[in-house]
């Protein structure tokens, strides 16, 4: 029974699930229903994502601050392609109707209709609108109908007409009640005259409603009209607004009273445009020159900044935009209106201002900007092209053109450029005095290149501009530089730009070591040649070692050490070129001349008591406290002594070498220390007549005479009345290394004749010194010359702009300073002189100009930014830091700019203590600009008209008490914006967007 009973069961299901299988679905009969289904479904999609699945699927940012993204997707329809998009936002405030109005960062539809999310169905096609009335309306309705079986609240939007006038109309189900509808164009130059001005733009508002309400006006797809829409083909049918559902509304009371929101905008002149109008204008000067010629007497921007002597820079602030914004207000009439476009802008509640910048800096780039980095890249290859040579007269001699690129490429400049170029090197300057290292940054240092002011230095910096920069153009200009400094040698003229005095820096490159040298033995070289009675005192440097006591003698003593350990910091010299053996110890005075004041012009003085002794003091700068002498009990003098002989860094590799090769380091004096030492002890001797050898160690050495207290006081009846006063004589003895029988110091003491400094055989002979120092310049090779240059181009570029002013931008001081350590470590490969520079050193200098010219722009926009708010330092660093933020991801890359190209247009908002500086901006227009623009708008600002001007129009109806309060959607209970306007432009060019909610 059981199973029997089941057989009916088992048939009729059959025959349901065939009727089922025969069933059609009218819904998806025609392409129509097919189409609307499709974009049914992926609405229902994207609402089931939600947004975090979406930007995990790959959402595409729209690089706005606002965080506004967007996906899409391809549809088609009676075989046209289309694409719908879908924008939304990742704030909390997306879909709750809180957009800000007045967000410089909105999507166009989103300021124009007041919305968040959005679709947007377009056709793929050239122009991206819908030209066809029909299409239009048939998107839309489609769009409508998906949104509506999905439960979507999302408006959509068709763009329509031509793209220029960004025309669209759109449609928002609002729930079960209301329905938006959007409609937006744009009127070219036929702008009505009423519509210029604030009262007009109301009363265009204003007739967009009536007070019986039984229609609604909206704009006609061509342009304006207060006519009422007609439904038929290729129109749309406008919804009769029944006011009779707000049966509770005063209608008379809240019709006319509208709320007004306004924006506008400001922008200043071009800078410079004002010099550009009088040129055009004025035709020839009165001196019968060209405006052209007269270019050079202008006027530039940059003229204070520190590399104006090397190139002009474009402004790249080309101005400044301002904009103000006035609060929501509530007009009843045109005549509210009028007098508020009387207002003057000081008196708008916020106030916001962004720069504008040049091409090359706005998307973040460089371009092809003209400044230091530009020219280092091509001197860095220059250098390049110099590893395959031999000799620098190779690449301009006629004979020997160097490689076969450079025949057609390299340009050399005329004489009459280069005469100029060495006449602002040698004849224009005076000797420099000064310390190289005061006023430049402390890491400038690391970087083994000659200062900025030195020789060597603005040759570098000349070179850079000098032609092309090319490899023949600096040979040519190189060879011509050693003529004009052998010239200087040779007629015992005075090295410019170099001092004469001093202590040759090894921290510098060699060349300018070199020309240091040069300098200081023309100089020497000059007093060998001075006539007259004193001329024998003044052919040296003489020194007064004054060493009153220990503490003298060991703060003399670091100075030396500070300036030995100076030559050593390149990691490659690391030992002491001093302390090379016993003779050369760390208590050995360094020259005081430049701290002892010469009171003494006579080397030959005479005892204070001649009873005493019956030699003559020569020599003598004086006594020295009040140490005595240990035999005699006289007074200790200090006497003159010559300045160690000057070594340059090659001077000293070459004698550490010799000194290792003969196997001695460390255990027997070098020659030199040799000659140092008996000079000394002979200038000693002759001021100190009855010295011993122990006063020469106290007075030189302190640290080798050694105190010991526990000795017993001799006392002697010769010196009865010297000890009650001096404590006579000193407890001590020589310390262990100089009580040695074998101790060079006391054999070169023995033979040490007792001469003064003035009578001795110099150190330094300063002509062959010299002559040195010319043949190491006559046959650089021309790696080494490129490697120097570019060190020292780099180091000077960089102290040149880092004298800009900019304020305390902290972030671009520290980014300075990094610079600096980053070329340090980049050109330490051209530091030996040695043919090692590899492609790959190439490369990384190739990108330390990159890292440079990214610095430089910063300092460029610092400078512009500092000149125009020296009142307002506030303003000037919050937009620095804003673009420094912008520009970071681009440092540091291979290439300036990247692939990223959003613009800079942070605001900054301006407080009201700074508005009169920025108002100051705003110059009045001239005479001659006043024809430029029709002055129509009001709102004048220093004479400057509003270049846009933004006006939000809204009216709202409140709903409670009214029968379908209690169904209405969410969010829409206590008030509803029921008309809402846009318009945007000026006076001949206007873009009005209209948003409208009635109850269907």
């Amino acid at each position: 029974m059981a199973s029997t009973s089941k057989m009916p069961s088992s048939a009729e299901d059959e025959d349901l699930q065939e009727e089922f299988e025969h069933f059609d679905d009218f819904t998806l009969a025609s392409s129509w229903e097919r189409f609307i289904s499709e974009i049914e479904a992926v609405c229902r999609q994207w609402l089931a994502d939600g947004t975090k699945n979406l930007l995990r699927k790959g959402a595409i940012s729209l690089n706005i601050a606002e965080g506004l993204y967007k996906v899409k997707t391809d549809l088609k329809y009676a075989m046209k392609s289309y694409c719908m998009e879908y924008y939304f936002g990742t704030h909390n405030d997306v879909g709750r109707g809180k957009v800000n109005d007045w967000s410089c960062e909105l999507h166009n539809l989103q300021l124009s209709f007041g919305v968040n999310e959005f679709l947007v169905i377009a056709p793929q096609s050239a122009s991206g609108v819908v030209l066809d009335g029909p299409e239009a309306s048939k998107l839309l309705s489609a769009v409508a109908i998906a949104l509506s079986n999905c439960s979507g609240l999302w408006p959509a939007f068709v763009p329509v007409h031509d793209p220029s006038r960004k025309a669209y109309i759109g449609i928002q189900n609002m729930g079960i009640l209301f329905t938006r509808r959007f409609e937006a164009d744009r009127i070219g130059s036929q702008v009505p005259v009423r519509l210029m001005h604030l009262g007009g733009l109301y009363e265009l508002f204003v007739s967009k409603f009536d007070q019986g309400g039984t229609a609604w006006y909206t704009l006609r797809l061509g342009g304006l009209s207060s006519q009422k829409r007609k439904a038929g083909k290729g129109h749309y049918q406008a919804p009769v607004r029944k006011f009779g559902a707000f049966s509770n509304m005063d209608l008379a009371t809240h019709l006319f009273q509208v709320n007004l929101k306004m924006k506008l905008t400001y922008r200043t002149l071009p800078y410079g445009e004002d010099d550009d109008v009088r040129e055009l204008e004025g035709g020839l000067t009165e001196s019968g020159e060209s405006p052209k010629s007269n270019h050079q007497n202008r006027t530039q921007w940059d003229d204070n900044c520190p590399w104006s002597e090397w190139y002009s820079a474009e402004d790249p602030l080309r101005g400044f935009e301002l904009l103000t914004i006035w609060p929501e207000k509530a007009i009843e009439s045109s005549s509210e209106m009028e007098e508020l476009e009387n207002v003057s802008p000081l008196e708008a509640e916020k106030w916001l201002i962004s720069p504008c910048l040049s091409e090359m800096l706005s998307d973040g780039s460089g371009g092809k900007r003209i400044g230091f980095a530009s020219q280092l890249l091509l001197l860095i290859d220059a250098l390049h092209m110099s590893l395959d040579a031999k000799f620098v007269e190779d690449f301009v001699s006629v004979e020997h053109s160097g490689p076969e690129n450079l025949k057609s490429t390299a340009v050399i400049p005329p004489p009459t450029v280069l005469d100029r170029v060495l006449k602002d090197l040698f004849h224009e300057v005076e000797v420099l005095q000064l310390d190289f290292a005061e006023g430049y940054h402390e890491n400038s240092r690391n970087i083994k290149g000659a200062p900025l002011e030195s020789l060597f230095g603005q040759f570098c910096l000349h070179a850079l501009w000098f032609g092309d920069c090319s490899i023949r153009a600096i040979a040519a200009f190189w060879i011509e530089f050693v003529r004009e400094v052998r010239w200087c040698w040779e007629e015992s003229q005075p090295l410019p730009r170099m001092p004469v005095t001093g202590v040759i820096d090894l921290s510098t490159c060699l060349i300018n070591q070199k020309l240091h040298m040069l300098s200081i033995c023309i100089d020497k070289k000059c007093q060998l040649n001075q006539e007259g009675p004193h001329a024998g005192e003044n052919n040296f440097s003489l020194s007064a070692h004054v060493k009153a006591d220990t503490h003298i003698q060991s703060d003399i003593s670091s100075q030396e050490e500070d300036f030995f350990d100076s030559s050593s910091q390149d990691g490659d010299t690391q030992a002491s070129f001093v302390e090379c053996d016993s003779l050369s110890t760390p208590d050995r005075p360094k020259d005081p001349a430049s701290h002892i004041s010469r009171f003494i012009h006579s080397d030959a003085v005479k005892l204070s008591d001649p009873k005493d002794s019956t030699c003559i003091r020569r020599g003598s700068s004086g006594v020295v406290g009040s140490m005595m002498l240990l035999k005699s009990c006289q007074n200790m003098h200090a006497p003159f002594t010559q300045d160690p002989p000057l070594m340059t860094e090659d001077m000293h590799e070459e004698r550490l070498q010799a000194i290792e090769a003969l196997g001695e380091s460390f255990k027997f004096s070098a020659q030199l220390e040799k000659d140092i030492l008996s000079s000394d002890m002979s200038a000693f001797r002759a001021a100190n007549p009855d010295a011993v050898f122990e006063d020469f160690i106290r007075w030189h050495s302190p640290r080798d005479w050694e105190t010991d207290d526990s000795m017993e006081k001799v006392v002697s009846h010769t010196n009865a009345m010297v000890e009650s006063t001096n404590d006579w004589p000193p407890r001590g003895k020589l310390s262990e290394r100089m009580s040695e029988r074998a101790n060079s110091w006391r054999k070169i003491w023995n033979e040490a004749p007792p001469l003064p400094a003035s009578e001795q055989k110099p150190l330094l002979d300063p002509n062959q010194e010299g002559e040195k120092a010319l043949h190491y310049l006559e046959t650089l090779r021309p790696y080494e010359l490129l490697g120097q240059m570019v060190s020292t181009a780099f180091k000077a570029a960089a102290d040149t702009l880092n004298r800009t002013s900019f304020g305390g931008l902290k972030q671009l001081a520290t980014r300075i300073g990094q610079l600096y350590l980053t070329m340090a470590a980049t050109l330490r490969c051209l530091r030996k002189n040695s043919l090692s520079v590899s492609t790959e050193d190439i490369e990384d200098l190739k990108r330390l100009c990159t890292i440079f010219a990214h610095v430089e722009n910063l300092i460029t926009f610092a400078a512009s930014l500092h000149q125009k708010f020296l009142q307002a330092p506030r303003l000037s660093e919050s937009i620095f830091n804003d673009y420094y933020n912008f520009y970071l991801p681009k440092m540091g890359t291979t290439s300036i700019g990247g692939d990223e190209k959003k613009d800079f247009d942070k605001k900054q908002e301006v407080k009201r203590q700074e508005r009169e500086v920025v108002a100051s901006m705003f110059t009045p227009p001239t005479v001659n600009q006043s024809w430029r623009k029709v002055l129509s708008m009001g709102n004048l600002l220093n004479g400057h008209e509003p270049t846009l001007r933004e006006i939000i129009f809204s009216k709202r109806d409140h709903l409670s008490e009214n029968y379908y309060a209690s169904h209405a959607p969410r969010g829409y209970q206590q008030e509803l914006e029921t008309y809402r306007m846009y318009i945007s432009g000026t006076s001949n060019d206007l873009s009005v967007a209209l948003a409208v909610a009635s109850c269907d």
